[in-house]
């Protein structure tokens, strides 16, 4: 029993990251001088909300030089397909 300990332990703490869906947001940023606009598409990590995907992609567009506009919606992979031709290059991008 007392090698079947540390495995159970392990197993616990392992579970909830693997119990998470993946995540994504869909989103519009912007670039100024000249006025450029682009719809994107962007995996997340941690809690799947609007809040933390509006924290994130501000800080990885802003690395790019884009201003995050807006985060339009979040979801699961099951949300990605229908996405794909929308975002274009910009698919998975950021």
């Amino acid at each position: 029993m007392k090698h079947v300990f540390p495995f159970v332990v392990l197993a616990a703490l392992l579970a909830p990251a693997a119990a998470q869906a993946d995540c994504y947001a869909d989103y519009k940023a912007k670039q100024d001088n000249p006025l450029r606009l682009h719809y994107g598409v962007a995996e997340i990590s941690g809690p799947c909300s609007v809040n933390a995907a509006q924290r994130q992609l501000a800080t990885r567009l802003a690395q790019a030089g884009w201003t995050l506009l807006n985060v339009v919606s979040v979801f699961d992979e099951d949300g990605l397909a229908e996405r794909k031709d929308s975002a274009g290059s910009n698919f998975l991008r950021y």
